[in-house]
């Protein structure tokens, strides 16, 4: 009886983590027995996603005393190489994987970051002792194909399930497995709680803004900048209130930190509130009631964009790109590169092109959503092939 073992899952205080892992067991709900290996099983549970999963842990303390430590040590000490010596926290998730079972790397941009080799060494890791690989709802920058070690890795998993035509195209030309399927969060269900006061339904404007983006821009200060511009020309041109929605809220990498220092400058008009945390699905549905969304977290952008709102992206890879040119035919418009912030008012000029046109993309959204979504649904089929 094969099993499937989903790993590389950093934790569910990143909802977008969150998201992809409901959005795999409902794409493959009932398909056979599955785990999920965390990083940070508290925030799993708090989130509640160990009611629709089996949660293991996927990262324990390294032992100090083992050979695997000892020829890590000899490797960072002669070579230089960090990523042995990282992958070694996830060496315990070994004893949940055997011949049968399908391991599945749910990451899906992890080979976007600069600690891509710990991934390379974890892959190769579990895949000694898996019966198949996936690495599943996927974004890889194309230019690491050309890395002999990374694009060698790329072509040993049994099957690639990528999330956009930009990574579908890369990824392809190295290994032939690669499918090409909408992310597993576009089929994320949502959850309307009651909305705070001072939120109009569909006349409210969701702003995300995340402290990773703003340390890829290239001006310092310049997106803190653009953001407190666009808030200002919202409430002096528009009639709509405006939501800080939070979707990561590591305390390392907190979207509440920037949010809240947005929040204080402009809470005195009363147009401008804060949502709390709560899980992805919740999240859901908060974004499914704003008129437009601004995001940088791809999947608040995923969650506006699959219950139909239109959206404007501040993006700093590939993922960005390639899912809304998927959706739109082109990423120009649609998306604007935090690199590209050069002007206290770039974030102004691309929110009036989403603005005046919001009602062709909200309808453009109508139409194209519901097949896109049953496409993503299909992704079960290419599991149930390779399960065989």
């Amino acid at each position: 009886m094969k099993k499937i073992v989903l790993y590389s899952h950093s934790g569910s205080k990143n909802h977008g983590c969150e998201a992809i892992v409901r959005g795999t067991s409902k794409i493959l709900d009932g398909i056979c027995e599955m785990k999920l290996l965390s990083h940070a099983e508290d925030e799993d549970i708090k989130y509640k996603v160990n009611e629709i999963i089996d949660v293991k842990a996927g990262k324990n303390p390294i032992n100090k005393k083992s050979m695997s430590f000892f020829n890590a040590y000899l490797s960072l000490k002669i070579k230089n190489d960090t990523a042995k010596m990282d992958v070694l926290q996830f060496t315990d998730g070994k004893k949940y994987i055997d011949e049968n079972t399908i391991a599945f790397a749910i990451g899906g941009d992890t080979y976007c970051y600069s600690d891509v080799q710990n991934h390379v060494e974890l892959h190769k890791m579990y895949g000694e002792k898996a019966y198949k690989t996936v690495l599943w709802g996927c974004s890889v920058e194309p230019k690491l194909m050309e890395e002999p070690k990374i694009a060698k890795d790329i072509e040993s998993y049994s099957l690639i399930v990528t999330r956009e035509s930009i990574s579908y195209e890369a990824l392809n030309k190295v290994n032939k497995n690669t499918k090409l399927y909408p992310d597993p969060a576009f089929n994320l269900d949502k959850l309307e709680l009651d909305l705070p006061c001072g939120f109009k339904e569909n006349d409210t404007i969701g702003i995300n803004l995340s402290p990773l983006i703003i340390r890829k821009e290239t001006y310092e200060g310049i997106t803190m900048k653009n953001y407190e511009n666009l808030i200002s020309y919202i409430l002096k041109n528009t009639t709509s209130n405006i939501a800080l929605i939070p979707h990561v809220i590591w305390e390392s990498n907190d979207d509440r930190e920037p949010l809240r220092a947005l929040y204080d400058k402009f809470k005195k008009t009363d147009r401008v509130i804060m949502i709390d945390d709560c899980n992805c699905m919740e999240l859901k549905g908060y974004i499914s009631r704003c008129k437009l969304f601004i995001g940088a977290r791809t999947h608040a952008t995923i969650a506006a964009y699959s219950t139909c709102v239109p959206t404007l992206v501040i993006g700093y890879s590939v993922k960005a790109r390639g899912i809304a040119k998927d959706i739109f035919g082109t990423y120009e418009n649609y998306v604007l590169p935090v690199q590209s912030l050069k002007k206290d008012n770039d974030l102004v000029e691309s929110f009036k092109w989403i603005y005046d046109r919001k009602d062709n993309i909200r309808d453009h959204l109508n139409k194209f959503m519901p097949d896109y979504k049953k496409r993503g649904l299909l992704a079960r089929n290419e599991i149930e092939q390779i399960m065989r």
